[in-house]
């Protein structure tokens, strides 16, 4: 008689399949984000993706002009942020494409955190002065419902497959 092995019904998961492919979706959309974020702190646009006259009365010009100084730290800050949300994004991709994958429990949850701790901190900082357009989020809300559809359904089956596990031990 021919024993399946774990990793061989991993495998055969379309769920698992279908769930790391939108986690993994999720994740590059983050960085393509991250792309748009950089971009347009080297444009006359400067301000982030959905943010014009109507959240912030000044744009590239007046901060300038305003204070040079002022103008390079908002870059700075730009570039930093670009770089950590593209950062963010290559690593949540790789534990999802390789990890999780692979049914690893500790990928998944390291790839599920790492959003829900950024998410977690950066979202609530958007509603108090009326940063938090459609035209400003819209994508992030977008890239986290694929990526949240996608750990849902891996997560399912990671957690019947350790049920399994636990049953024969």
């Amino acid at each position: 008689m021919t024993t399946i092995t774990a990793e061989a019904r991993r495998e055969e998961s379309t769920a698992l399949k279908w769930g790391v492919n939108l986690m993994t979706l999720g994740a590059v959309a983050f960085i393509g984000y991250a792309v748009l974020f950089f971009v347009r702190n080297f444009t006359d646009s400067f301000l982030e993706l959905g943010i014009g006259a109507g959240q912030v009365d000044k744009g590239k010009d007046a901060i300038q002009a305003f204070s040079p100084d002022l103008y390079h730290y908002i870059s700075h800050l730009h570039i930093a942020v670009s770089a950590f949300i593209a950062a963010t994004g290559l690593a949540v991709a790789a534990l999802s494409w390789f990890g999780v994958r692979r049914g690893y429990m500790w990928a998944w949850l390291a790839a599920v955190g790492a959003p829900v701790l950024g998410l977690a901190v950066a979202l609530p900082a958007h509603y108090p002065w009326g940063f938090a357009t459609i035209g400003h989020l819209g994508l992030v809300y977008l890239a986290t419902a694929i990526f949240v559809v996608g750990a849902v359904l891996s997560g399912k089956v990671l957690l019947e497959e350790e049920g399994r596990r636990e049953t024969r031990a």
